[in-house]
């Protein structure tokens, strides 16, 4: 469905990108990943696919970077005081992400991305830090209060509850892990992991 583009006014530098990513994260809501074109973003931002080019090289890249920041906005820390409820309540969250629209889109992101070399290098570099920013703080918390020990404030460490829910997904081939294989994470490997000894 075709969008009016809103009221033309000179945008530059930061404002100009920000506007470009707000822009696609809304049409990548709207539209789904697979029917996701720079057409309809210059459209909705009220420029030309030139601006969009510019920065970003392919539909597959602007389309990351606009599912960075709807993910950006969808996920803060939880601060229930406690260390188990806190990290139940990111791999919840991440499971129900996954099972959601925006997971809908992110999957499909993730099979394009081996039509486009480049983008998946710097995807998989981000790959082993994604996600681990929600559990260290967190973890820095739990540290504070004595629940956890120092040393699990590793990001590899600090994201081995995601990396095994990702594991979940690919062996189940399933867009929902039950809550009781979440909850065998956390108690059975996360938590022995990162808790004071």
């Amino acid at each position: 469905m075709p969008h009016d583009p809103p009221t033309s006014k000179r945008r530059r530098g930061a404002a100009l990108e920000q506007a470009l990513i707000r822009a696609a994260a809304d049409e990548l809501l709207a539209a789904g990943y697979a029917n996701f074109t720079m057409d309809q973003v210059a459209r909705r931002a009220g420029t030309n696919k030139n601006a969009l080019y510019r920065r970003w090289p392919s539909r597959a890249a602007l389309a990351f970077a606009a599912y960075g920041q709807l993910a950006a906005d969808h996920f803060t820390p939880p601060d229930t005081g406690d260390l188990r409820e806190d990290i139940l309540s990111i791999m919840r969250g991440a499971n129900q992400h996954w099972a959601s629209p925006l997971g809908e889109v992110l999957r499909g992101l993730l099979a394009d991305l081996q039509r486009d070399p480049e983008l998946l290098k710097q995807v998989q570099a981000m790959g082993a830090q994604s996600g681990a920013h929600l559990f260290l703080v967190v973890l820095n918390r739990a540290v504070a209060r004595g629940e956890a020990r120092p040393e699990a404030l590793h990001p590899r460490v600090a994201g081995v509850a995601l990396a095994l829910l990702r594991h979940e997904y690919f062996m189940r081939g399933a867009p929902e892990v039950p809550d009781a294989v979440l909850a065998e994470i956390v108690d059975e490997v996360y938590l022995p992991l990162v808790r004071s000894r």
